[in-house]
């Protein structure tokens, strides 16, 4: 993966997904759930390359900071959920999509599990 075209292109593969342009800055493309409205993937471009703000669940953000070091703590967001991938290319496109995906069913409306039993 290498450019923003791409970027929102898998995006929107993963199937009931939107791009947003929310702010007057259209350098933020904020890639949303239909039913939920949740962002899972905040791309933008920063320093010359694209980068993909994507949440993670706590054990994995360490663990794709340590093996790349274009995957840092996220742009503009919360720090204890969220990194930012940068596309320079050193990345590999599988996780890049591991990434996204696990952002995408962490920001995905949960069915709502509870029973509710008669009194």
């Amino acid at each position: 993966m290498k450019n923003r075209e791409e970027a929102i292109g898998y995006c929107l593969g993963m199937g009931n997904t939107y791009e947003d342009y929310p702010f007057r800055n259209k350098n933020w493309t904020l890639m949303r759930h239909i039913d939920n409205k949740k962002v899972f993937a905040w791309i933008f471009e920063k320093d010359g390359h694209i980068w993909i703000n994507v949440k993670c669940e706590p054990g994995f953000l360490n663990y794709w900071r340590q093996i790349y070091h274009s995957v840092v703590p996220a742009f503009h967001l919360n720090k204890d959920h969220w990194n930012s991938i940068i596309l320079d290319g050193t990345v590999p496109k599988e996780d890049i999509y591991e990434m996204i995906k696990q952002s995408y069913m962490l920001t995905k409306k949960k069915n709502n599990s509870k029973v509710n039993f008669k009194k």
